[in-house]
């Protein structure tokens, strides 16, 4: 039997972005029992390089995935597309949204594709049910199937159509590497980032569109920026004061009920703005603090990530005005049978404690 593991193998050639020997940031008991733990790496940050705390590897890029979309809807707003078209808060919002496709998200975001003049057939996200569970429900009680407007994605997407429309670019292809629109994209990052990312590894993201691996200190970097853009040219300074307004002010668009995002956001009263990514990944930017953070848990589990990232915002200072009630159920999650006695917890390991 010949052997074919060489270099190029697709598996065996594969890298290793999520990174070995992270320290444990993660618990969950059961009982007296330490059941499960859960690895990662993560890093406070400021906008001049500053390290205010730091986990793991910080150098080993990751895929941000959905973590980033804030920095995704820059173009939108930087390109002149978002006053072409009068978008709010809310569009801006929903353009950094992993939504849960309830009816408050679908309904607008479909409302905003018709004021481009594109519908739901325009998106290239996919199809998913949607996250929020009562609305999956209930779609699927009235014997409906969802639709690309129901992927959590879809305000993303719709942003990326807007900016598309406004400068004549071709709609169809727009999640390609190499559209126009992707490309865009590519600079900002790079640019929010301080990194090169030209020849970085990328592969398609669960929405389509390319996820490029980025050194999680780059992450937090470009978080800090948005904390505190001062150093930014005035044009993207501008856009990013726009973003970081409405994600602030639309906490339930940029996630849902019952979602960590919201939750927080809503308990700090816009103080804090959070963005969770799949697979562990989860980015913060702090204005009040000047501070980014960056964290992946290396099984890409999104409970841990939840707990790690309130575990740091707490740790930062930033939950002590937060409602008690809500930081804590994200800070200690109950770990409960199917009866609804709790049994354990999930919470920040020793050295994630402030």
């Amino acid at each position: 039997m010949t052997d074919h593991h060489h270099d190029h193998d697709p598996i065996a050639g594969t890298a290793d972005l999520a990174g070995g020997g992270a320290p444990i940031l993660v618990e969950v008991t059961r009982g007296s029992v330490v059941e499960s733990r859960h690895r990662g790496s993560a890093l406070i940050v400021d906008r001049s390089g500053g390290v205010h705390g730091h986990w793991g590897d910080i150098g080993r890029p990751v895929y941000a995935r959905s973590a980033i979309k804030s920095l995704q809807a820059i173009p939108l707003v930087e390109s002149g597309a978002a006053d072409a078209f009068g978008l709010g808060d809310e569009e801006l919002a929903l353009a950094c949204a992993s939504h849960g496709g309830e009816p408050g998200h679908v309904e607008r975001v479909a409302a905003w594709l018709a004021r481009i003049g594109l519908s739901e057939s325009d998106l290239e996200c996919g199809t998913h049910l949607p996250f929020h569970e009562g609305s999956a429900h209930a779609l699927v009680c009235s014997h409906q199937h969802p639709s690309g407007l129901h992927n959590n994605c879809s305000g993303k997407h719709t942003g990326f159509l807007t900016t598309a429309v406004h400068l004549g670019e071709k709609t169809k292809g727009y999640i390609r590497y190499d559209h126009p629109v992707q490309q865009r994209i590519l600079g900002v990052l790079e640019q929010m980032t301080g990194c090169g990312l030209g020849d970085a590894p990328w592969a398609a993201d669960g929405c389509s569109i390319p996820t490029i691996a980025i050194p999680l200190e780059g992450l937090a970097f470009a978080m800090a920026r948005i904390a505190d853009p001062a150093d930014l040219p005035d044009k993207r300074r501008d856009a990013v004061l726009r973003i970081r307004k409405a994600w602030a002010a639309e906490p339930f668009l940029v996630a849902g009920t019952g979602r960590f995002d919201t939750e927080i956001m809503q308990a700090c009263r816009g103080r804090v703005m959070t963005k969770v990514g799949a697979e562990g990944v989860f980015c913060a930017a702090l204005p009040e603090y000047g501070l980014g953070v960056a964290l992946k848990i290396e099984d890409g589990a999104e409970r841990a990530a939840n707990v790690a990232m309130a575990a740091i915002l707490k740790r930062i200072g930033a939950l002590d005005d937060a409602d008690p009630e809500i930081a804590g159920r994200w800070l200690e999650p109950e770990i409960k049978t199917r009866r609804g006695v709790t049994v354990g917890a999930v919470r920040g390991a020793e050295g994630l404690a402030g």
